[in-house]
């Protein structure tokens, strides 16, 4: 069931977004019925593992101590030499 919500925002930030709901053929109420709705969604959905990335996973053994950062930091550098 549908209820009628009263919002005040910026009179900018409404034309704006009249606009985009406009030229993606979508009602404003919608729009903001869709935001909402994905801010508020639970996170109960695990993500999907693909076959590919399951069959990876536990290929690579990493120290403990490994910096993810670090390695790229050192990767950009070399590359750019």
């Amino acid at each position: 069931m549908d209820k009628k919500l009263t919002l005040s925002l910026n009179q900018r930030i409404i034309e704006n977004a009249k606009l985009y709901a406009k030229s993606n053929n979508v009602s404003l109420s919608k729009l903001i019925e869709s935001y909402l709705a994905s801010l508020t969604k639970r996170d109960e959905e695990a993500p999907e593992i693909t076959p590919l990335v399951k069959s990876l996973s536990g290929v690579i053994d990493l120290p403990s101590d490994f910096d993810e950062k670090e390695a790229y930091t050192d990767h950009l550098m070399d590359k750019y030499k």
